[in-house]
């Protein structure tokens, strides 16, 4: 089983709003000084419910693909301390830029490329923009049916059973793999990686594609 993980690279949630800037030149938030960019805390869920799996059928491979600069290159590793096996940066400056539609396309691309991939996980949304559009892309972009705002994932038979949050209660859907599931913070606390976990992972090689 090859499971995969979206991880976006946000600023980080705790940043006073004071610290923030508009570049007038170019209409885009400067990064606030000192204060290093974190991975979307949905994304940590994500990898949660995919890492769970794994230990459920005791094998299984799982890759973390994160779209962004260099530096997105930290909330990769922070997922391979998690436990991921391997990670991909998608860095070039054709990506700049990009609304939902153009960042669900590159990801698209790349799970393409794996080629033996089970099943995607994403964050419900970024905690950044709050949109939620991307796992829904990437499904429609792969042709893969999708299942949102999971609490509860189970693989089993082929078949992918979540457990949705709704509005006024829950609803369990089963979908087909491959499948591409986003998960909401009802699943629960993520693990944290221990010293010797973040050690391994800050010397693993992140491959980049373009």
């Amino acid at each position: 089983m090859h499971l995969v993980i979206c991880a976006k690279q946000i600023p980080d949630p705790e940043t006073p709003p004071a610290a923030f800037r508009i570049d007038a030149a170019t209409n885009s938030v400067v990064p606030a000084a000192g204060i290093s960019p974190v991975l979307s805390p949905f994304d940590a869920q994500a990898a949660e419910a995919a890492l769970r799996i794994r230990e459920q059928a005791g094998e299984g491979k799982i890759t973390v693909i994160s779209l962004g600069k260099e530096s997105a290159q930290a909330a990769i590793k922070q997922v391979l301390a998690m436990g991921a096996d391997e990670g991909v940066l998608l860095n070039d400056d054709a990506f700049e830029g990009g609304d939902s539609y153009a960042t669900a396309h590159a990801l698209a691309a790349a799970i393409r490329k794996l080629g033996d991939v089970d099943a995607v996980f994403c964050g419900r949304q970024a905690a950044d923009w709050d949109m939620g559009q991307v796992g829904l892309g990437i499904a429609e972009e792969l042709g893969w049916p999708s299942a949102i705002f999971a609490k509860d994932v189970q693989v089993a038979d082929g078949a992918i059973t979540v457990q949705r949050v709704l509005t006024d209660g829950f609803e369990t859907v089963r979908v087909p793999l491959p499948a591409v599931v986003t998960v909401s913070n009802e699943l629960g606390d993520p693990r944290y990686p221990k010293l010797q976990q973040i050690m391994q992972a800050a010397k693993k090689t992140v491959t980049t594609w373009g």
